[in-house]
């Protein structure tokens, strides 16, 4: 058991200065104000703390992408993020084959809720598979599946088995079908690189459709839909998210996806509790500008990291993310001037309420897993719990 005091807590709906807190079993068991104890108690110096971070959106980290369908490279991207103050995470691949995309899913069957010596997996995000080929961004060009009963069964028997989360393109045939029965077995189903319309969109949130991934990114709007129909002008997924107020989605916060305006523009329409922070970190995170596999070595595709941006090799393109959850915590801060306990929330409470999981984590709370970060003034990771082991610091 641990105690903790002197701690400014950032709690869901504001702060709680001069705090102190308690662990036992790597549970809370105790929040409020220092009273006497005969433990050693451990005085934080005023310093924040937050609940650990929960990270939706993430390839890679360090070297390693999950895709090098290794259990190895899996820790090594785990471990690279606790550095960043992310506590849980989905991995999440990139486009590839039907064999990778098993043995993927086996690799989070195997490692869901184990010991990675940093952040805990709580299950694999399939993405990719189900994609519009046109639409696909960086990612590499491979298997992308159409949905069909018999290859669909085979990777939805994954669920509850390493399968927590899954994206498909709306206007793909058959998607009616995939979405509707991963629903059923408890999949979280999102919509993501996709050139649907609004109508396309809004029928798959009747078919279980709850989340948009990377709002801006890899989606239709009125003006790439124009493209293939002058008028009437139509909207698309990005007006479609932005109208339907069920679906909930997520920023990449990096300051180099999106301009401090979209930011915004994305809180001030979806709010804190719609709207999740995500990294769509790949395998240079923590490591020098130079070029870099997003996704399998030698498969996927060739990028380069320059500076705190993942960029196509001639420098046009973004090419997923480079940068950790603490840094877009803190992009988000000085972009939208929101309270820090809305910004914290949309890294942590809102990402596990999205997941149902925000009975075990996402927010400093009594009989929670004891997930949490230390963070200095300036909001800088000092040391990262999960569930009450100290991973860093």
């Amino acid at each position: 058991m641990f105690e903790f005091f002197n701690a400014t807590l950032i709690l869901p709906d504001g702060l709680m200065p001069q705090a102190a807190f308690s662990v036992r079993n790597g549970r809370f068991t105790n929040f409020g104000y220092p009273r006497k104890t005969s433990m050693e108690a451990i005085n934080l110096g005023g310093r924040y703390v937050a609940p650990g971070f929960v990270d939706l959106h993430v390839h890679g980290g360090d070297g390693a992408d999950f895709m090098d369908l290794t259990a190895d490279a899996f820790r090594t991207v785990c471990r690279c993020h606790a550095r960043h103050g992310t506590t849980t995470l989905t991995p999440t691949s990139t486009v590839g084959t039907r064999a990778q995309y098993k043995k993927f899913l086996q690799l989070n069957a195997e490692l869901t809720n184990a010991d990675t010596g940093g952040a805990r997996i709580v299950g694999g995000h399939l993405y990719g598979p189900y994609f519009h080929p046109a639409a696909k961004g960086c990612h590499p060009t491979a298997d992308f599946l159409t949905p069909d009963p018999a290859q669909d069964d085979e990777l939805l028997a994954f669920a509850g088995k390493g399968l927590k989360t899954l994206t498909v393109a709306p206007e793909t045939p058959g998607t009616d079908r995939l979405a509707k029965a991963a629903k059923d077995k408890g999949v979280l189903v999102t919509a993501g690189h996709t050139y649907a319309t609004f109508e396309q969109l809004e029928a798959a949130v009747g078919w279980g459709v709850k989340h948009v991934d990377h709002l801006f990114c890899a989606m239709s709007d009125r003006a790439r839909l124009r493209q293939e129909q002058p008028y009437p002008m139509r909207a698309g997924v990005m007006e479609g998210t932005l109208f339907h107020d069920q679906l909930t989605t997520e920023v990449i916060a990096d300051g180099v996806h999106l301009s401090p305006g979209l930011l915004k523009f994305a809180y001030k329409l979806k709010g804190p509790d719609k709207l999740a922070l995500v990294t769509d970190a790949m395998r240079a995170v923590d490591r020098p500008d130079g070029e870099y596999w997003f996704g399998p070595t030698d498969f996927g595709e060739l990028v380069r990291r320059k500076g705190e941006a993942g960029l196509t090799l001639d420098t046009k393109g973004l090419a997923s993310g480079v940068m950790g959850m603490d840094h877009c915590v803190r992009t988000m801060l000085k972009a939208t001037g929101a309270p820090l306990p809305d910004v914290v929330r949309m890294a942590s409470l809102t990402p596990a309420k999205i997941l149902g999981i925000e009975r075990e984590t996402g927010s400093l709370e009594v009989g929670k897993r004891a997930d949490f970060l230390v963070l200095t003034e300036d909001l800088q990771v000092e040391r990262v719990f999960v569930g009450g082991v100290k991973v860093v610091g």
